[in-house]
This record gives structure tokens, C-alpha cells and sequence, in this order.
């Protein structure tokens, strides 16, 4: 069997500010890592710089065999393999593909919560700040629907998806 038929990527949970550290240790041990990272103004009290940050903060991804699972596990900074029950679980390659894309374009990106529709949701800015209900989507607008399950019967407005966050 090819070895890179059993590599598969599988997200790290790192501690908190460790994912660099990670990232440059698991390269040291020859795995693959991958942490997407965006650029960031930070300011101090003298001074502003230009800083490297990671896109998703507590995370870093690796490439590696189900036997390699011990050493990355033993690799400072890791806290647990990302994964249900006990198992460590993979991700799509397609997923981190679409990744590795994203940071060889050129395009600005941030960090997004994850949304999907049917999930509750809260509106963090606008007319309805402080609001909570369900996300829904509608000939490709978003839309907030509101509820009063007692009666069953419901309210939907057109929303901004940036000005809702999971709940």
C-alpha cells in the first residue's frame, strides 16, 4: 500500500498562542502541517505592527498516519486530536484543499463564524441587536425568522449574515 494512501489531515486543538509553535515542531518531526494565518494591525501603546495571527485561533491541521498518533499527541502544545468519542476523525481533503487555495490567492479573508441554515443564531449589530432566531436562506438572501413556538407561528427579515453569530 502506498504510504500516502494512509496519510489523512485531522484538525489539532493547540493552547492557547501555541499554534505556531506546533506548526514548527511537527515540521521538525517531517509531518505535514498546515495553519492558515491572516495578517493583523496590532497596536501597542508606541507603536503599530503588521503581525501574522492564526485564521482559526486554537487550531493548527497535520498530514499523518494513524500510527503517527502518539507522537503528535506527545508534540508540546497539542492538547487532543480533533475527532468524536475517542477517535481522531479526518477531514475531506477537499476541505483543506479549498484551504490551501484560499491562502495561495490573493483575496483578503478573515475568520467567519460557521453558519448553516436552520441554526439559531443572534444579531450582534442593527435595529435588531440582542435578537435571537433562526437562520434561513431565500433566493441566496439570508433571513432571520423569529418565532413563537407556543402558537406556532413565525416572523422572517431579511438580514445581513456578518450580523448574526451562532448561539
Amino acid at each position: 500500500m502506498n504510504q500516502t494512501n494512509s496519510l489523512h489531515w485531522y484538525a489539532l486543538r493547540t493552547r492557547s498562542r501555541h499554534e505556531k509553535l506546533v506548526r514548527d515542531q511537527l515540521t521538525g518531526q517531517g509531518i505535514e502541517p498546515l495553519l492558515p494565518t491572516v495578517r493583523r494591525l496590532s497596536q501597542w501603546k508606541d507603536r503599530k505592527k503588521e503581525i501574522e495571527v492564526p485564521l482559526f485561533s486554537g487550531y493548527c491541521f497535520v498530514r499523518f498516519a494513524s500510527e503517527q498518533k502518539l507522537p503528535i499527541l506527545k508534540t508540546v502544545g497539542v492538547v487532543d486530536i480533533v475527532g468524536g468519542g475517542h477517535q481522531p476523525e479526518p477531514i475531506p481533503d477537499d476541505e483543506i484543499n479549498a484551504l490551501q487555495t484560499l491562502m495561495a490567492s490573493v483575496l483578503p479573508y478573515d475568520p467567519h463564524p460557521y453558519l448553516h441554515e436552520g441554526m439559531s443564531v443572534e444579531v450582534i449589530r442593527g435595529p435588531l441587536q440582542g435578537v435571537r432566531g433562526i437562520l434561513l436562506r431565500k433566493e441566496k438572501r439570508h433571513r432571520l425568522i423569529l418565532g413563537v413556538r407556543l402558537i406556532q407561528q413565525a416572523a422572517a427579515v431579511e438580514i445581513d449574515v456578518n450580523d448574526v453569530v451562532p448561539v
